[in-house]
Order: structure tokens, then C-alpha cells, then sequence
């Protein structure tokens, strides 16, 4: 039995694929705040020691095709992402704003940018986590089922 094009594609390449996804956020962020004078609020950093990490453990683990990273990148995009969606809700529920961690210095709830009336930056940084954790999950699943197949082909 063969296995979709989509599907090897995906077992070959996810740990590539949620690296690239990593970087560009990492760079996106870095953009944001050191090219463009968006300075982070508290949320925003959370956001990013979730984020960061990833870039250099998913390149190693790319580079050296390890797919054991998976159970510890994961919970990082998980928890990132549940962040990334909390930030977001609370610039548009206005009454989030007052149980925030931003007390002091940049309040969370503002806004920089919103495009299309619903892209803001905690949206595309819950993007970016959904990504990464959706790549690490169904990747992981399509290589186990793409080496299943492989296995039952030789044996034929």
C-alpha cells in the first residue's frame, strides 16, 4: 500500500516545517519591537519564552532528525498558545482588562495593528503555536503511518 504524496511530504518534513514556522514568529516578534518600536507588554514575554526556545530546539532536532523532541517542544507551544489566546481575548473583551497581569508598563489590551478587523499580534502568535503544534502532532502520526506502510510493502 501506498501512502499520499501530502502524507510523506509531511512525515519527511514536519520538524523542518515547525522550525521555519518558529523562526518567522521569532523574527516577526523581533521586528515588532526592535524595527518597529512596538514595545512588548507582559504577555507579550510570556509569549516569547514559550516561542524562542523553539527556534533552537526544533532546528537541532531538524538537523538531526529527532523526532524525540516532540514531547518536549509540544507542551511549550501548548502553553504558549493557550497565553497567545488569553492576550487576545483580552483586546476584545473589555472586561478581561481588568483581571491582567499588565498592571504596570504597556497594557496588554492595546492594540499596535489589527488587519482585516481581527489580526492582531497575540493572533498571529496563537497561529504560530497552533502551527507548530499541529505540525509536531500530525507529523509525528503521518511518519509512523508512512513507516507502517513501508513495512507492510517490504513484507509483500
Amino acid at each position: 500500500m501506498q501512502t499520499s504524496g501530502f502524507k510523506s511530504f509531511l512525515a519527511k518534513y514536519y520538524l523542518f516545517l515547525a522550525w521555519i514556522v518558529a523562526i518567522v514568529a521569532t523574527g516577526g516578534s523581533l521586528y515588532l519591537s526592535d524595527v518597529l518600536k512596538f514595545e512588548p507588554c507582559k504577555l507579550c514575554w510570556f509569549q516569547r519564552i514559550f516561542m524562542y526556545p523553539q527556534v533552537i530546539l526544533l532546528g537541532i532536532a531538524a538537523y538531526r532528525s529527532d523526532r524525540r523532541i516532540v514531547g518536549y517542544v509540544l507542551p511549550l507551544s501548548i502553553v504558549g498558545g493557550l497565553i497567545a489566546l488569553y492576550h487576545y481575548a483580552e483586546q476584545h473583551i473589555p472586561a478581561l482588562a481588568r483581571v491582567t497581569p499588565c498592571t504596570t508598563g504597556v497594557p496588554c489590551n492595546q492594540d499596535y495593528f489589527e488587519l482585516l478587523g481581527f489580526i492582531t499580534i497575540p493572533f498571529m502568535a496563537l497561529v504560530a503555536f497552533a502551527l507548530i503544534a499541529l505540525l509536531l502532532w500530525r507529523g509525528g502520526r503521518a511518519y509512523d503511518e508512512v513507516a507502517e506502510a513501508e513495512l507492510a510493502y517490504d513484507e509483500e
